[in-house]
């Protein structure tokens, strides 16, 4: 939690639950992001956390934006990014958002098949295309593996069609899965699209961008690679693999940019146990699963708490969040502890929840309203 957000939380303490976002850590994340990969070119990934305060900030600094749905394009072009600064990244779309998107100026889109790419031909002629593949997702606590790409054959066999059917066929895209932990995955990925590459120019098919897509982590309750260690792994697997050769390299980050610029401010709703001698307390906050802390699903995003009676004696907790629904219990198989003296009413700081959070929120799912955001 940065110095500015915990001044805030201290000195207003808004109704909970809440989300606080410190804005100029985003704008510090965007430039140490820009210092470990300074040959990549950055399309923030809308989805992460479409706020227009951080949309503004990140169009001042020059990002370029990775948009998921036609509504997104129409975010980043009201907070002031140029349209031709937008990638519609989304494999999956209808064919009249693409044209609106196409109308207002955009010009680089995402396929990962046959049909998509025709309809990108129908309704956007003669724009970049680029081609996503599978790729490993191993290490990755959020994998992204089966529901996007194609297989590096069909790649080649559709990035050949698209210049027949009139358009640019830009590039090769991949994603190693959110919060991902290791280098490695990048490193095989590069290799993988540098043969893609070498294929297609033997075909007379002159490919121009790698998109590294995101990934890179964050640290939540476990220690992860800094960014300029997997910087240096990914400009190293570039220049073994493509030498002095180098194509135009594009980065989607989301959540390491916004994550641990945001805290959740959380209220204690009840503390109780499910049997005289169960040494496990049940800990229920204001906000769950259906709040927007949806990355707990599986326990995959372990978020960092801090209570008002840290280190003080403690023991084991299953957190759960308010609805009357038994999916909303966030962790029960993590090993949290949290202090023996919680009660309601008390509140808790959810570390690093600057990403993913406000736009999983549902819509007053057992009449609870949406949290709280305060950009700052």
């Amino acid at each position: 939690m940065t110095q500015k957000v915990a001044r805030y939380l201290a000195e207003t303490s808004p109704a909970t639950p809440c989300l606080v976002m410190d804005v100029d850590r985003v704008e510090q994340n965007f430039q140490r992001l820009q210092a470990a990969l300074p040959n990549a070119r950055i399309y923030y990934a809308v989805k992460a956390n479409p706020a227009a305060p951080i949309l503004e900030r990140l169009t001042g600094l020059g990002s370029f934006f990775d948009a998921a749905s036609w509504q997104e394009v129409q975010m980043c072009i009201a907070a002031g990014a140029a349209a031709e600064h937008v990638s519609y990244g989304n494999t999956i779309k209808k064919e009249r958002d693409i044209a609106a998107a196409y109308a207002a100026g955009v010009r680089m889109f995402a396929f990962d098949s046959e049909p998509e790419l025709r309809k990108i031909a129908r309704a956007a002629p003669g724009s970049r295309v680029y081609c996503r593949i599978f790729v490993e997702n191993e290490g990755a606590e959020w994998p992204l593996s089966k529901k996007f790409g194609c297989e590096a054959d069909m790649a080649k066999r559709l990035m050949v069609l698209a210049g027949e059917l009139g358009l640019d066929a830009y590039g090769i895209s991949f994603h190693v899965g959110s919060q991902q932990t290791s280098s490695a995955p990048y490193r095989s990925a590069i290799a993988k699209v540098a043969m893609v590459f070498t294929d297609l120019a033997a075909a007379g098919v002159k490919l121009r961008m790698v998109n590294l897509g995101g990934g890179y982590p964050v640290r939540y309750k476990s220690e992860v690679p800094e960014i300029e260690e997997i910087g240096a792994a990914v400009m190293g697997a570039f220049a073994q693999h493509f030498g002095n050769d180098l194509p135009e390299i594009v980065i989607e980050p989301g959540r390491f940019l916004v994550a641990d610029a945001g805290t959740v401010c959380t209220e204690v709703v009840l503390v109780s146990r499910k049997g005289e001698a169960d040494p496990v307390r049940w800990v229920y906050l204001d906000i769950g699963r259906f709040g927007g802390l949806a990355e707990t699903e599986g326990e995959a995003i372990r978020y960092t708490l801090r209570t008002p009676h840290d280190g003080t004696a403690d023991g084991p907790v299953t957190i759960a969040g308010p609805t009357c629904d038994s999916v909303d219990t966030l962790y029960e198989k993590s090993n949290y502890r949290l202090p023996m003296a919680l009660t309601d009413g008390d509140r808790i700081e959810i570390l690093s929840t600057g990403a993913y959070v406000t736009t999983y929120a549902s819509q007053k799912f057992n009449g609870f309203t949406p949290l709280e955001e305060h950009y700052i």
